[in-house]
């Protein structure tokens, strides 16, 4: 089973358990599903109106932990750790490994350092094990390391869930690159005109071209023709005269 079709699967039993249950037993389903390995996505989750309903409650830090696994990275929690549950390990690995997905929106090249901080890795071997065994394995990204150059390439990365507010820009962004492709389009139709009209032109130039070679080919060979020219009287006796002697 592939990781997106094993994530679906995962996604529809957690919304399936939170549709059925309220309040405290909340908690635990959100501690699960932010601990499972293999699921990476937690706006449907999120968007259970059970869920919801944790907001302002006692247990509301739970809807809290949950939206942090869907937007939030490791230095997000280090920064609330006072009003979020603490996490078990599977729950710090998951969320570190979300933290390099994040990263990876924005830049494709990882600097270590970069890493190292964002991850509290101490030395490039854990770094390096850390993105080769649960990241690499588990399917989330795909990449380059760098040691020469101290780096990560990110050549794929799984996507994470929108942040609020982000589905604007991206309609926003791809509005501008509609609009820019048209642009580009119209700017090659004009260039292909233009070409169209310039190659019509050198072909009738040619034709011009060629027709008057083949006028000055028959003038010239008409320039080259022998010519007999009339023979004077004085001439035509002169040529009796000597026939006769003969």
């Amino acid at each position: 089973m592939d990781i997106e079709q094993k994530q679906a699967d995962l996604v529809d039993q957690f919304v399936k358990q939170a549709s059925e249950n309220k309040g405290s037993s909340l908690s635990s389903i959100i501690v699960d599903a932010t601990s499972s390995p293999s699921l990476f996505a937690f706006s449907e989750i999120l968007a259970i109106p059970n869920i919801a309903e944790l907001e302002g409650t006692e247990h509301s830090k739970y809807l809290s932990l949950l939206r942090l696994f869907a937007h939030g990275t490791w230095s997000d929690y280090k920064s609330n750790v006072e009003s979020l549950p603490a996490l078990v390990p599977d729950q710090i690995l998951k969320l570190k490994q979300l933290t390099v997905l994040t990263l990876a929106e924005t830049n494709k090249v990882l600097p270590y350092d970069q890493l190292m901080q964002q991850l509290d890795v101490t030395n490039v071997r854990e770094l390096e094990d850390f993105l080769i065994n649960e990241c690499m394995y588990a399917g989330i990204v795909r990449g380059k390391l760098d040691q020469w150059r101290r780096c990560f390439e990110v050549q794929f990365a799984a996507g994470r869930d929108l942040r609020p507010g982000q589905l604007g820009n991206m309609i926003h962004t791809l509005a501008n690159w509609l609009t820019t492709s048209d642009n580009l389009l119209l700017a090659i139709q004009d260039k292909i005109k233009w070409a169209d009209a310039m190659s019509e032109s050198d072909m009738k130039h040619k034709k011009e071209v060629e027709d008057r070679v083949e006028e000055l080919k028959k003038s010239l060979s008409l320039k080259k023709l022998p010519t007999s020219r009339p023979m004077s009287t004085s001439e035509g006796r002169r040529r009796s005269t000597l026939n006769l002697g003969e």
